[in-house]
């Protein structure tokens, strides 16, 4: 006799995703679209203000839509309380989040706490949570990732984004690459440890990694074509995590390891620095070719080493064996005792990492 059936599922997807040159123009007519109510509440930086969150206030306002902006610092809880604050105070509706890293990821916790949308208007591409679930959020001075809101809509200008420093394209070049190993890791969660798998979240994953990996030439900097292929890719990342309903088909032992350096090291690098080096060092403890995800990175300019991230050697091994100390209820290759000194330096040093 077959047993009851009884497994269901939600996920949540963005209903409109538009990614090309000057689509930051069509903002207002995204959120007439979607029957937004005003007031709504921009969350930009300093810098992004001036990028973007000018304009799209003004493009809104534009439309008859009440808009109101507010700068972060960072990416922190003091910030998403802050915000919280201004929404309840300004009866605010929905909430755009313009930036790169930092206002996306507040906006988007600040919205979910608020139970009120969120829109995601990237200006630069540099890791895949402009489209995600999920947020880095500085808490007690140590990053972690939380469940936040999934953007409604994504704006994402190219020609925005090509114009933002190569190095943060790059960057989220290694957060596409990294979905490999991290499906990789996945797979094997599933066979040791019976953990929920998604093939369609890993199959999605595994190509937008892949499709990274093998077209890494077109990757230069300045190049609205480049923006455009990895805009496009993180986008995919994203709708990957929001299928699975977990960051899983995103997020393995790379980004394990990266957490891991951005709690040891003094001067940790960018997020998909970090994870693009993991990557290489997880694809050699799984067996595969290791050297691909290498080359691949040397052609987009990322970093494959400790001296370019800008990291001590020792904190590189150090990270390597704390690594799996991050979430450890999500098992991967670095099982649940992680790797040795002598193995994690054995490890950096035959992948070229130190």
């Amino acid at each position: 006799m077959n047993e009851t059936f009884t497994k269901s599922k939600t996920t949540e997807l963005p209903r409109i995703i538009m990614v090309g040159h000057e689509v930051i123009n069509e903002v207002g007519n995204v959120c007439i679209r979607l029957h937004l109510e005003k007031p709504g509440l921009i969350i930009s930086d300093e810098i992004t203000k001036k990028i973007a969150g000018e304009k799209v206030e003004q493009i809104l306002s534009d439309n008859g839509l009440d808009v109101h902006q507010m700068m972060i610092t960072d990416a922190n809880s003091d910030n998403i309380s802050q915000v919280k604050d201004q929404i309840k105070e300004l009866k605010a509706n929905f909430v755009l989040g313009v930036g790169g890293g930092r206002p996306i990821d507040v906006a988007k916790c600040a919205s979910h706490e608020s139970n009120i949308p969120f829109l995601s208007i990237p200006t630069a591409a540099s890791h895949d949570g402009i489209v995600s679930g999920r947020a880095s959020i500085s808490v007690d001075g140590k990053r972690k990732s939380l469940t936040a809101q999934t953007p409604l809509a994504v704006v994402a200008d190219t020609n925005i984004i090509a114009q933002s420093p190569y190095r943060l394209l790059a960057a989220g070049c290694g957060d596409v690459v990294a979905n490999i190993t991290a499906v990789m890791d996945w797979k094997l969660a599933q066979r040791l440890k019976n953990e929920e798998f998604s093939s369609s979240a890993s199959m999605l994953a595994d190509l937008t990694g892949r499709f990274m990996l093998d077209n890494s030439d077109m990757i230069k900097p300045g190049i609205e074509d480049s923006a455009w292929y990895v805009a496009k890719a993180l986008v995919s990342s994203g709708v990957a995590m929001s299928i699975a309903g977990s960051s899983r088909p995103a997020s393995g032992s790379e980004h394990k390891f990266s957490h891991a350096l951005d709690e040891i090291a003094e001067k940790p690098a960018l997020h998909g620095e970090q994870c693009g080096v993991g990557a290489i060092m997880m694809m050699y403890l799984h067996g595969g070719d290791w050297m691909k995800i290498r080359e691949a990175l040397i052609n987009i300019g990322a970093p494959t080493t400790a001296k370019r991230l800008g990291v001590g050697d020792d904190e590189v091994v150090r990270a390597l064996t704390y690594a799996h100390k991050i979430s450890p209820d999500r098992y991967t290759i670095l099982g649940d005792n992680g790797l040795s000194h002598e193995a994690a330096e054995n490890l950096a040093r035959i992948t070229q990492v130190i």
